[in-house]
C-alpha cells in the first residue's frame, strides 16, 4: 500500500489586511514600497481576537467533508499542526476529535512546527500508514501567528497571513510520498523565536521592553521575532543543497520533476532559490500573494491552488520542501 495526498481544502478568516491598510498603519514605510513589494505580499487574513487556530482548523475540515468524497467516520487518525494550542494540556487534536464528534477509536496528536510542519507532519503519517495500517489520515495546519505579533512590527505584519488547510492522507495502491530528507540547526533557534513566556523564560517585567532594531522595526521578548537578514542567508545556502539532496535520495533529476513547490516564504527569496537551482519558472509555484506567508499550510494551499487551476496531478511528480522556525527544513518527492 501507499500513501497518497488524496485531498486539500483550505479556511481563512473574514478580516483582510491589504497593502494599502499597511501603508495606512506605517506611513513612514511608503518610501520602502518597492523594496516591501518584491516580497510578494498583496493581501492577508487576519484571525479575529475572539478566534484560535482550533477554529480555523475546524472550519477547514468541514470544507473538506463537504467538498469531497470523504466522511467524518473515515477518519482514523488526527494530526494537528500548529504554533497555537487551546490548553497546555490536553492535545488540541483530541479537542478537535470532540468538536467534530469523529470516532473514539481513533489517534489524535499534536504536533508542534511552524514552517517545516508540513514535512514533519507528513513524514509522521505516512511512517502511521505504512507501520500501523491507518486508511485516512487527517492533517490539519492552521496558523494563527499575526497573534504574536508586536502591534509596532511591521516586518512580520507585512509578510505573514492567518489560514487553515485540512489535508486527507489515504492508503491507496497507487501513487506515493517518496523518501524523507531532514535538517536541523538549533544554534540558530534565535532566528525565529518568542523568547518569553514559556518553562525557560516565564513572562516578567521586561518581557515587553521594546526591541528597536537598526531599521526602526519593533519587537518584545513577549512578541514574535525573525532575524529576516539571517533567515534569507540560510534560505539561500540551505535549500538549493536540500533539493539536490531530496532529488539524490529518490534517485530523480531536476528534469524528471514536473512542479517544485516550496514553503512560501516571501517571493524574493524563493526566487533567489528559483534562480541558483536553476529551476525553470513554469516548473516553479509561488502562491502568496493573497494569503502571505501562512507558516506549514503554505505548502498545501500551493498544491491546492494547482489543484483548483484544474491541473491534473494524478501523472505529476513533485518536490515539496520548507524551512523555518529550529532552525529546520526538510523535504519529499510526492506523486498526487
Amino acid at each position: 500500500m501507499a500513501t497518497s495526498i488524496k485531498y486539500i481544502s483550505e479556511f481563512f478568516p473574514e478580516e483582510k489586511y491589504t497593502n494599502d491598510d499597511f501603508f495606512k498603519e506605517f506611513p513612514q514605510l511608503e518610501k520602502q514600497k518597492k523594496s516591501l513589494e518584491k516580497i510578494g505580499v498583496e493581501n492577508r487574513h487576519i484571525i479575529s481576537k475572539s478566534e484560535t487556530s482550533l477554529d480555523l482548523a475546524i472550519k477547514a475540515a468541514k470544507k473538506l467533508f463537504k467538498e469531497h468524497p470523504v466522511q467524518p467516520n473515515d477518519i482514523d487518525f488526527i494530526i494537528f499542526c500548529s504554533l497555537e494550542f487551546e490548553y497546555t494540556l490536553p492535545s488540541t487534536a483530541a479537542v478537535f476529535q470532540d468538536k467534530l464528534g469523529l470516532s473514539k477509536n481513533i489517534g489524535a496528536i499534536d504536533i508542534v512546527s511552524s514552517c517545516t510542519g508540513f514535512i514533519h507532519s507528513l513524514s509522521v503519517a505516512k511512517g502511521l500508514m505504512d507501520t500501523n495500517g491507518h486508511q485516512n489520515i487527517l492533517m490539519l495546519f492552521p496558523s494563527s501567528l499575526t497573534k504574536e505579533f508586536h502591534p509596532k512590527d511591521y516586518n512580520s505584519k507585512f509578510i505573514f497571513g492567518d489560514g487553515a488547510s485540512a489535508v486527507l492522507l489515504k492508503n491507496e495502491k497507487e501513487n506515493s510520498i517518496g523518501q524523507f530528507v531532514f535538517g536541523t540547526d538549533g544554534s540558530r533557534k534565535d532566528y525565529i523565536i518568542i523568547k518569553d513566556g514559556r518553562g525557560r523564560n516565564p513572562i516578567n517585567e521586561s518581557s515587553y521592553t521594546n526591541n528597536i532594531n537598526e531599521y526602526g522595526n519593533v519587537s518584545c521578548n513577549a512578541n514574535f521575532f525573525m532575524n529576516g537578514t539571517g533567515v534569507f542567508l540560510f534560505g539561500i545556502k540551505t535549500i538549493p543543497q536540500l533539493i539536490n539532496d531530496i532529488l539524490t535520495k529518490n534517485n530523480k533529476t531536476h528534469d524528471e520533476i514536473d512542479y517544485f513547490v516550496l514553503h512560501q516564504a516571501n517571493e524574493f527569496l524563493l526566487e533567489s532559490i528559483r534562480k541558483k537551482s536553476n529551476i525553470p519558472k513554469e516548473k516553479f509555484i509561488i502562491h502568496l500573494k493573497d494569503t502571505g506567508n501562512t507558516v506549514a499550510s503554505t505548502i498545501p494551499l500551493a498544491l491546492n491552488s494547482l489543484m483548483k487551476k484544474g491541473e491534473s496531478l494524478s501523472e505529476k511528480t513533485v518536490l515539496i520542501a520548507a524551512f523555518g522556525t529550529g532552525l529546520t527544513w526538510g523535504g519529499t518527492i510526492v506523486k498526487l
